[in-house]
């Protein structure tokens, strides 16, 4: 059964930063794609980042490019996400997602499981 758990979400002021970790089990995490996404309220699921199985190859969404940044650790089966000069409109929940094909998708029908979400919300 694949679990992934996040933590370190949480409420801090524009300018601040949070990161947010996500760890898995029940899959082969070193050769999964691991993704972030967000969802505000009243809006549909977006993209936010992703990382490929050893970490080669990063992408991310044009409103987050230069302030956060993903990472992982294989030996931990965690995904990381640093979060930096946050601002109000990045408050959402965020979910960490993965792909067990380890392929490059930003779409959220590449990622078959998903974690719960944790909360960000950033004040004005």
């Amino acid at each position: 059964q694949v679990q992934l758990v996040e933590s370190g979400g949480g409420l801090v002021q524009a300018g601040g930063s949070l990161r947010l970790s996500c760890s898995a089990s029940g899959l082969t995490f070193s050769s999964s794609t691991m993704g972030w996404f967000r969802q505000a309220p009243g809006k549909e699921r977006e993209f936010v980042t992703r990382i490929t199985l050893r970490g080669r190859s990063t992408y991310y969404a044009d409103s987050v490019k230069g302030r956060f940044t993903i990472s992982r650790d294989n030996a931990k089966k965690t995904v990381y996400l640093q979060m930096t000069s946050l601002m109000p409109e990045d408050t959402a929940v965020y979910y960490c997602a993965a792909d067990p094909n380890g392929r490059l998708g930003t779409a959220s029908v590449s990622y078959p499981y998903w974690g719960q979400g944790t909360q960000v919300t950033v004040s004005s």
